[in-house]
């Protein structure tokens, strides 16, 4: 599945961070934005979803419609309606010849970071405090598409949904 350089076409990082690449504040978002997570749904339903132990501890449950992929370095740590790995190797392996979406924590977009051949990123247009940041990344990737959206009555932060791809 992998090409000569090591990228998985079908591996998808997908995240929101603020201009200090902050994505996470106490194991939950810093920020609420309802149509950042509309477009989460809308791109990941139907599709394998991977994250940490944490991240799945933070929504609380399954994403429903995904197939869920938890990595934990916890024995014998389960939870219902997920299949648990303790490798991100092992997970990949298991994931399905379909899209594969990484979705946190900060350690697993580390790893995904150098194999992946997508990225989405929501960027968060306001600074906030947080604990937990996205891995810096360098400039082998193309903006392929973006979307702006100001602030409103119901985000308090505007934002900018982008899809960058890994430059050949």
């Amino acid at each position: 599945m992998r090409d000569p350089d090591g990228i998985d076409p079908r591996l998808e990082i997908i995240v929101a961070m603020d201009p200090d690449r902050v994505i996470g504040r106490d194991n939950a978002l810093p920020w609420h934005l309802p149509d950042d997570l509309r477009h989460f749904r809308r791109l990941t339903t139907g599709h394998t979803v991977v994250m940490g132990r944490r991240t799945h501890e933070s929504i609380g449950r399954p994403l429903p419609d995904r197939r869920n992929l938890v990595l934990t370095r916890q024995p014998g740590w389960a939870a219902p309606g997920v299949e648990v790995f303790a490798a991100f190797e092992e997970a990949l392996a298991a994931a399905d010849s379909g899209r594969v979406f990484v979705i946190g924590g900060a350690e697993l977009f580390k790893a995904a970071l150098p194999r992946a051949a997508v990225l989405h990123l929501t960027r968060v247009h306001d600074r906030h405090p947080g604990d937990v940041r996205f891995p810096a990344f360098g400039d082998d990737w193309t903006l392929v598409w973006e979307e702006d959206h100001p602030p409103d009555e119901r985000h308090s932060s505007g934002f900018t949904f982008q899809r960058l791809e890994r430059s050949a």
